[in-house]
């Protein structure tokens, strides 16, 4: 689906992508501004006999700045691939720049989880098509 404005499948891949992994940072924190005390520690409501919860889940164990730290870059790295797919809109031309950035800041976003890993993926599939991309040639 290339139309005349450039590499539309990519960018809507991108945009989409972007989208979720936003809206995931974006929950992640909301969810650690309201309940970030209540999480791991002494006493917080997934804390029982055997420890902590979140302990047993691995990385986000016990560690609520942690969580914060994740759902920023989550957060930051869905803005940045939201701006990479709207330039690659923006100037078609600069398909490789734009979508090494869209790659890259969809990898990073796998650290955050990456929008439960869909909108990372998303983006990275986005990026890969607007590298691969070839303008049609005129026909005369």
């Amino acid at each position: 689906m290339e139309t005349s404005q450039g590499p539309g499948i990519s960018y809507i891949l991108s945009l989409i992508g972007g989208l979720i992994v936003l809206l995931y940072g974006f929950m992640s924190l909301v969810m650690f501004a309201l309940y970030g005390p209540y999480w791991g520690g002494i006493g917080g409501w997934m804390s029982g006999m055997m420890g902590s919860y979140h302990e047993f889940m691995g990385i986000y164990g016990g560690s609520t700045e942690l969580f914060a730290v994740l759902s920023v870059i989550s957060l930051v790295c869905g803005i940045l691939i939201i701006v990479g797919a709207s330039m690659l809109r923006a100037h078609p031309k600069e398909h490789a720049m734009w979508g090494t950035v869209i790659i890259v800041f969809s990898a990073i976003s796998f650290v955050g989880m990456g929008g439960f890993f869909i909108g990372a993926v998303l983006g990275i599939i986005g990026g890969a098509f607007a590298i691969s991309y070839r303008p049609r040639t005129a026909k005369t």
